[in-house]
């Protein structure tokens, strides 16, 4: 029954008000691999953390009665908060066994996990560091020719200066909201997939363009709060259908 999934995502409208206690914010953590002796390259690890938070969001585990579905609805009811961590070594390996998806591109892996309360999370994951998370390596451009791939690019506002962990949750938010963009039948084959998509560093003018099929409903953006890094009510990322924007895929 993917149809729950797909719908928890495309019904989803955000907002609500926060909880008295600081410890009851629902937040789906992610850690990113960054390992000291051998670092990932950005554009690969934006990648694998925006798989791996809609893969964990499709999941049939999180199917009406599954076990992830609580935390997944709970989460889809209230503001859609990401927070990235970094882990090398025994840290990373330490978190695997955790309720979440591991995605991978060009060698690059990041760890979504089911959303809970954040005075809920495991001490494996807690521990981890969330600053530091930046490295090397550009992010392709609207310019650059791709293969025929049938998923989404997710564009990043060229007017923001956000760290490689803000924008892992920003992709992995956009990854979500990209959903929409397709039917039910689409979504499940993108999702057997393994939910290719591409993430670039939009221009001035391909953002103006992205920013016009918001308005017209043909894109999905994401509007962040403002609690990190960038000001309230900010677009920091616009999702596109990949067949559309030609990008390269998994």
């Amino acid at each position: 029954m993917f149809s729950d999934s797909y719908t928890r995502l495309v019904g989803y409208v955000g907002g609500g008000e926060d909880p008295a206690d600081p410890a009851d914010v629902l937040a789906m953590q992610m850690v990113l691999q960054i390992e000291k002796a051998d670092p990932p390259n950005k554009h690969g690890l934006l990648v694998a953390a925006a798989r791996a938070a809609v893969l964990v969001c499709l999941d049939e585990r999180g199917e009406h009665g599954g076990p992830w579905a609580a935390g997944l609805d709970a989460w889809c009811d209230a503001r859609i908060r990401k927070i990235a961590r970094r882990a090398r070594g025994k840290q990373w390996r330490d978190v695997q066994n955790l309720w979440g998806v591991t995605a991978e591109h060009d060698g690059c892996r990041a760890r979504a996990f089911v959303p809970g309360r954040v005075g809920d999370v495991d001490q494996r994951i807690r521990k981890l560091q969330i600053g530091g998370t930046d490295v090397d390596g550009a992010l392709p451009g609207g310019e650059e020719q791709a293969g025929d791939v049938d998923g989404l690019c997710l564009w990043l506002n060229p007017g923001l200066e956000m760290s490689v962990g803000k924008s892992a949750a920003q992709v992995g938010h956009a990854s979500m909201l990209g959903v929409e963009l397709f039917t039910l039948g689409q979504a499940q084959v993108w999702y057997g997939a393994g939910c290719p998509l591409d993430v670039r560093q939009a221009d001035a003018a391909r953002w103006a363009t992205l920013r016009d099929a918001v308005a017209a409903g043909t894109a999905s953006a994401v509007r962040d709060a403002g609690f990190t890094e960038v000001a309230p009510g900010s677009m920091t990322v616009i999702a596109e259908r990949a067949s559309t924007a030609s990008v390269r895929g998994v």
